[in-house]
C-alpha cells in the first residue's frame, strides 16, 4: 500500500467521521474510558458529580436539608 492511497483512506475516514453527528460530553467521556480502559475513573467520576451537586445545591433553598446530611 503507497503513501497516497494511505493518505486517501485516511481523508475518506475523517470525512465519514466529520460527517457522523456530535456525540455529548458524557458519550465523549465514556467513549474515552471504554477505548482506554479507564474504567477505574468512573469511581472519581461520579463522586466529583456529587460534590459539584452538593455545592449547587448548597446555595438554594435546599441548603438547610443538605447541611442535615454532614
Amino acid at each position: 500500500m503507497g503513501t497516497q492511497e494511505r493518505t486517501k483512506g485516511q481523508a475518506e475516514e475523517f470525512a465519514k467521521q466529520a460527517e457522523g453527528g456530535r456525540s455529548s460530553f458524557l458519550g465523549e467521556l465514556l467513549a474515552y474510558l471504554a477505548e482506554n480502559k479507564k474504567w477505574w475513573l468512573t469511581p472519581i467520576v461520579v463522586v466529583l458529580l456529587l460534590v459539584g451537586v452538593l455545592v449547587v445545591l448548597g446555595g438554594t433553598a435546599a441548603a438547610p436539608f443538605i447541611y442535615t446530611l454532614f
